[in-house]
């Protein structure tokens, strides 16, 4: 009798690769060096279990469940047929300064990626995040993986949220973590952290690539998939930058980073990406016994414990996102004994202090190459823009010439290599915030005064307009430096050999 022969079902094989923790480039042997983005020692061995032909659905969004045709998808539209704008479904944190970060709350089915330096409040910000949502109505779910249900709790409680809407899961397992989530349906799913989440089908260790890459996919589709907002926690590297795959600040909606010096009680929330809401916005807190305190007027707080000697301080009209912000910049020279004199900076890049004295030098006569400069954005706060330029400048003036400043003046304008002073973006707004605190000069470039025609500070208020360094020069009554610009002489020594010589 003739026995049919069952047909043999495809084996999934094994295979071994090295994966770069940096770039997430992959190699089949090990290499000291990443050809791809230059980090040494950087490949850890992984197991990647390749699926057999024909075999299953799984690697789609990088992890994520595979799209399915429900009765509440919507289908195509084309571009020539009347659109309806989608209005998003937001909750209120309870939380003034992060809605406004986010763009007005937290977007039903989002995924958001938090990043920040160890210690500096992430925990904190989101726990409290959660205690103001569940006093809206919203269920929550905060898995952590680092610390115990213990831990969690009482930090929680030591911040006075006591609710019942807000669960906690100590888990590590990231299928564990899904089936509990799909089983309560909670609305906001908090999980701190993504590196501390792992994937049991994968080799590799909790916070590599892959792991971190394949645990976001999955999570992703939570969030889309249920209508789960998900919040993610991110590690940072000692260069600053969120940890894991670069593709995981592609996947999410948005990704906010919590900054702050921890010699300082300020805190400060960006927005580097969102999806729902402006770029760039900026959130102030500030860190107490009762945890983190919204700062409704950062302006007034930056500037309340500014010195009486104004000199090398000035102040700037800084716009992050569309919040005016107004700071102060210290600016203090020194003579110098070496043949390359320091360049340090506080809150600003060093590279743009290196420019500002090189104009400095060349169109207002400056002997800045034969001194120590310093500058430092008091508070901890970190400037990008150029129009700190005319700011910078003019504490660097009084500071070199001894003039002090006024204490009603606020600068902004950005330097060209040429000494030219340009023209900066959001000028109304700058001028408004400083008005509200009371300043009365303002110094600003010439190039904004046509777009301030019908602008109007009121009586008891002067705009300088500024086209060059050098009126900027005229304007503090720099006169002559203090220094001379001459090179130094050379020793006494010297010259008495040389004349011993010709002898």
């Amino acid at each position: 009798m003739m026995v049919a022969k069952r047909p043999s079902m495809a084996k999934s094989k094994t295979k071994t690769i090295y994966t770069c923790q940096k770039c997430a480039a992959q190699r089949p042997r090990w290499e000291g060096k990443c050809t791809d983005c230059g980090a040494w020692n950087s490949f850890v061995e992984e197991l990647v279990t390749s699926e057999p032909k024909g075999g299953s659905t799984r690697g789609w969004a990088l992890g994520a469940s595979a799209p399915t045709t429900s009765a509440n998808a919507q289908g195509s539209v084309r571009l020539d047929q009347s659109i309806q704008e989608l209005q998003f479904e937001r909750r209120d944190t309870g939380i003034g300064e992060l809605n406004r970060v986010l763009g007005g709350g937290l977007v039903r089915g989002s995924f958001v990626l938090l990043g920040g330096a160890p210690g500096i409040g992430k925990s904190t910000l989101l726990l409290q995040m959660a205690g103001g949502l569940a006093k809206e109505g919203s269920n929550l779910l905060y898995i952590s993986g680092e610390e115990s249900v213990a831990q969690t709790g009482s930090r929680a409680q030591r911040l006075g949220i006591r609710e019942a809407r807000v669960e906690l899961l100590a888990e590590s397992n990231l299928q564990v973590v899904l089936d509990f989530a799909r089983k309560k349906r909670p609305d906001v799913l908090i999980v701190d952290s993504i590196q501390s989440i792992f994937l049991p089908e994968l080799e590799a260790a909790p916070g590599s690539v892959s792991q971190v890459r394949e645990c976001a996919g999955h999570l992703m589709g939570l969030a889309k998939n249920e209508g789960i907002s998900v919040v993610l926690i991110g590690h940072v590297t000692k260069e600053g930058n969120l940890a894991g795959p670069k593709v995981l600040e592609h996947m999410v909606d948005c990704v906010l980073s919590f900054e702050g010096d921890l010699s300082h009680h300020f805190r400060l929330l960006r927005s580097l990406k969102n999806r729902f809401g402006a770029t760039f916005e900026l959130g102030v807190f500030q860190m107490n016994a009762e945890g983190l305190e919204e700062v409704a007027n950062p302006s007034e707080l930056f500037l309340e414990q500014r010195g009486e000697n104004l000199i090398g301080s000035a102040v700037f009209a800084s716009v992050e996102g569309s919040r005016p912000l107004l700071c102060e910049i210290q600016a203090l020279t020194s003579p110098s004994p070496m043949a390359m004199p320091r360049r340090n900076a506080l809150g600003l890049e060093v590279g743009r202090l290196h420019m500002l004295t090189a104009v400095l030098d060349r169109h207002l006569g400056l002997s800045l190459s034969h001194s120590d400069l310093y500058i430092n954005v008091v508070g901890g706060l970190r400037l990008e823009e150029p129009s700190v330029d005319l700011a910078v400048a003019a504490a660097i003036l009084s500071t070199e010439t001894e003039q002090p400043l006024d204490a009603k003046t606020v600068f902004f304008g950005e330097l060209g290599l040429t000494g030219e002073v340009r023209a900066v973006t959001f000028v109304e707004q700058r001028l408004r915030e400083a008005d509200k605190l009371g300043f009365t000069q303002f110094v600003l470039p010439a190039s904004n005064r046509k777009h301030l025609k019908d602008f109007d500070l009121g009586p008891g208020k002067t705009m300088h307009w500024m086209k060059h360094v050098q009126d900027l020069g005229r304007f503090l009554g720099a006169g002559k430096p203090k220094r001379p610009t001459t090179a130094r002489p050379a020793p006494q020594k010297s010259n008495e050999r040389s004349h011993r010589g010709e002898m």
